[in-house]
Formats: structure tokens, C-alpha cells, sequence
């Protein structure tokens, strides 16, 4: 089972911007922002403070759901197995991958998305990403949403 490093901490004592990420959160879950950059213009962050935050500070309630599912986004070489390579040592460490979206390959890279279920991870779901990059063939990645 993974360990989770969950303290529960009054936000009086924490810098304003940990809450206003959280607020900016709640405006794009609920759509009542059209985009994250409207989010963060009106709770006064800037997106990359946002961006830093967004998958570490959660409202109450929040924490019984969390890692259950996470979205990786990824370039990956034209070469013969390299996908299957990748899922391998997804795989490897228990995930269960729910979605995958690969994009025809331009310049010899093809872009990404995989969806995966990490509530049975041998690891934490952060170090699926060293997972990832560690394949031979990928680069850029970036984690795009943890719930």
C-alpha cells in the first residue's frame, strides 16, 4: 500500500495563497471560470503558483478521495515498442491503465495521454512519472491531474 504524507493544518497558519489555489480549484471543477487562467485572475495567483499547488493542497473532504486515478501527458519516439515499454513498467508497479490517447506522429514523436487507476500502487503516484520518463523514447513528462 502506498504512504501518504497528509497533515491537516489550520489555514490561518499557512501563506493566503494555499487557500486561494484551492478557491481557484473549485471555480474550474465547478465551471464557473471558463479557463484556469480566469481561475487564477480572480483569486490573485498567477497560474504558475497554481500549477505548483494544484495537486498538493485540497479543501476538506478532498483527501478521502485522492489517488485514485491520475493523468499523464507525454511525447514518446516512433519506434516499435516503445509504448509497450512504457505501460510495462506502469504496469509493473500495479497501476491499472484506464485510458490511453496517442496522436499520429509528427517529426518522430508521437504526444501521449494516459489515464491510470493508482489506488492499488506499489509506489507513491508522484514516482509513476520517474516511471514514465525512464522509458526509453519519452520525453516532456508532465502529470495533469491527480484525484
Amino acid at each position: 500500500m502506498m504512504k501518504q504524507n497528509f497533515l491537516i493544518i489550520d489555514a490561518e497558519v499557512l501563506p493566503d495563497y494555499f487557500a486561494k489555489v484551492v478557491e481557484a480549484k473549485r471555480l474550474v471543477e465547478t465551471k464557473k471560470v471558463h479557463s484556469v487562467s480566469a481561475a487564477v485572475l480572480q483569486t490573485g495567483i498567477s497560474r504558475s503558483t497554481y500549477y505548483k499547488y494544484k495537486d498538493f493542497v485540497f479543501a476538506p473532504g478532498k483527501i478521502a478521495s485522492l489517488g485514485k486515478k491520475a493523468v499523464f501527458s507525454f511525447d514518446l519516439a516512433h519506434k516499435a515498442g516503445a509504448l509497450s515499454e512504457v505501460l510495462s513498467r506502469i504496469r509493473a508497479e500495479n497501476a491499472n491503465i484506464l485510458t490511453i490517447n496517442q496522436n499520429l506522429p509528427i517529426g518522430g514523436k508521437a504526444h501521449i495521454t494516459l489515464s491510470i487507476e493508482t489506488k492499488n500502487l506499489k509506489i507513491e503516484p508522484m514516482q509513476i512519472k520517474s516511471a514514465i520518463a525512464s522509458a526509453p523514447g519519452v520525453s516532456g513528462v508532465s502529470l495533469v491531474a491527480i484525484e
